[in-house]
């Protein structure tokens, strides 16, 4: 098997509340929708919007889960400024800030904030992830010395 993504689903309990943060909020561009589902394209994958039931039977699992969201999402940047300038920008939209800007033992520094649903996202500057100008991840520098 390949190693690679091409599309990350979450689960929306209100899917036109999501879609509605995702592109109005955040102002991302809609690559495909109907009333089921919602399709962004980001950086060589899409992100899809699904409803929560719906996703669980696609899934053959139970909608309920357990409450705990064992995962987040990332956008790498290269430099402080533009985490700060996302920062900004998403606090003036008055998006739930989770964690504010902190900086880790081993350098860069990184914000939280969750989306409607409670999806977690990171933006992120770090010293051992560098990404192009579209944001694709370059390479991930050793870190058996931390």
């Amino acid at each position: 098997m390949e190693q690679r993504l091409s599309v990350l689903t979450l689960a929306a309990d209100d899917l036109f509340a999501l879609r509605d943060f995702y592109a109005g909020t955040l102002g991302w561009k809609i690559e495909a929708a109907n009333q089921n589902i919602v399709f962004f394209k980001l950086n060589g994958i899409l992100l899809s919007l699904f409803g929560r039931k719906d996703l669980a039977k696609f899934n053959n699992a139970d909608p309920a889960g357990s409450g705990f969201r064992p995962f987040n999402m990332a956008l790498m940047v290269n430099s402080r400024d533009e985490v700060e300038s996302i920062y900004e920008e998403l606090s003036a939209k008055k998006v739930n800030i989770v964690q504010t800007i902190t900086e880790p033992p081993f350098g860069g520094c990184y914000f939280l904030f969750a989306d409607p649903e409670g999806n977690i996202w990171e933006i992120s500057q770090n010293p051992f992830i560098h990404v192009d100008p579209s944001g694709n991840v370059l390479g991930h520098k050793p870190i058996d010395h931390l």
